[in-house]
């Protein structure tokens, strides 16, 4: 019952947190406003771009600027913005997802996804640190954002990887970049005819979802061909997004101590012990699981939505007030030559087994 009570007290906001939470509420709601401002200004012109990406862009501005003469005072706020919130966006995006999507599509999405999560995760990853030498922490985040659902991965991923605030924004970009760039392209490739001796327009829609980086992107790439190719694309996508609760638990096991401190190999059981269970992941399946289940208003469930959407953009703009430039020019250019060589693979080795699996 004490650790119920701690871990509650943990997820509820103290006095030193209102001023930073304030802040980035603020923050996170402009960008909100602004990302429908522009697709109305632009007559829908600007296509693909989020509030998220907004977010972490005006808060990263804001934070190498503004926020240093002002982070003793935010910092608390801001710090439980990337952490509890963050967690609680993840546990509020279930409200997005139904199990009856999954069987609208069939099991050909769902072995895709899982080929393509896996082969591209594992593939990054050696990439990332036996060829091009970037950081452990940074690699697998871009691993996530390339593999499952982009920014909310590589956000969902920070706490199991424990990585620092740049490393996630650089990960973020990668994302950014080349899933912006995918979204333009496969239309324009369906449309040449290039795609269509593999891949009709179902499989289009499915190979869309299991290789688009962006739940938005992937609106955008399948409505562009037609709604019904639209929905499969959406709906392959979120079947990702669901892997998310299971991808998180194998990664903490992977990252316990293979080796004591004397050398020695720890048992089995012991690595299990250490494994840092991301809960709110589960709690994420549960609630995928209640909205398949029980009967939900529309209005409570677009009211969930919103607020998720609030949540999850909080978090992005939290996380560009502590993204310092410096950090990021150090990186170099690794972590975005290893974001295109994933993006290659996932146009390329992504369609040979979307090719493969829709011959089965």
């Amino acid at each position: 019952m004490n650790t119920l009570t701690q871990s509650m007290n943990h997820y509820c906001p103290h006095n030193r947190h209102i001023m930073g939470l304030i802040v980035v509420l603020i923050g996170s709601l402009f960008c909100l406003w602004l990302n429908i401002s522009l697709d109305t200004w632009s007559n829908g012109r600007i296509v693909g771009l989020s509030s998220l990406t907004l977010a972490i862009l005006l808060g990263m501005v804001i934070g190498n600027t503004v926020y240093p003469n002002f982070s003793d005072q935010l910092s608390a706020g801001v710090g439980f913005a990337k952490g509890q919130i963050l967690r609680l966006a993840i546990i509020f995006y279930g409200f997005k997802l139904t199990l009856t999507q999954v069987a609208s599509v069939g099991m050909p999405a769902v072995m895709t996804d899982a080929l393509v999560l896996t082969s591209t995760f594992l593939i990054t990853y050696w990439l990332g640190t036996k060829w091009l030498k970037v950081d452990k922490q940074t690699t697998l985040l871009i691993g996530s954002g390339a593999s499952i659902c982009g920014a909310a991965a590589v956000i969902a991923a920070e706490p199991v990887v424990k990585a620092e605030a740049h490393k996630v924004t650089i990960a973020v970009a990668t994302v950014v970049v080349f899933g912006t760039i995918a979204m333009l392209l496969y239309p324009f490739l369906y449309q040449l005819g290039w795609l269509q001796p593999w891949l009709n327009a179902q499989q289009y829609g499915i190979y869309t979802g299991s290789t688009i980086h962006e739940v938005a992107q992937v609106v955008v790439a399948g409505n562009a061909v037609s709604t019904d190719v639209g929905n499969t694309a959406v709906i392959t996508k979120m079947i990702r997004v669901m892997m998310l609760a299971p991808f998180l638990l194998i990664l903490s096991f992977a990252l316990t101590k293979t080796s004591t401190d004397n050398g020695e190999k720890p048992s089995l059981m012991n690595r299990v012990q250490q494994v840092k269970v991301p809960w709110f992941a589960f709690i994420f399946i549960l609630v995928v699981l209640l909205h398949t289940w029980i009967p939900m208003t529309a209005s409570f469930e677009h009211s969930m939505v919103i607020l998720d959407d609030v949540l999850l953009t909080m978090a992005m703009f939290a996380l560009g007030l502590t993204t310092h430039m410096s950090a990021i020019k150090q990186a170099g250019v690794k972590p975005l030559i290893l974001g295109a060589i994933m993006f290659t693979w996932l146009i390329v080795g992504g369609g040979l087994i979307n090719i493969g699996i829709s011959s089965l």
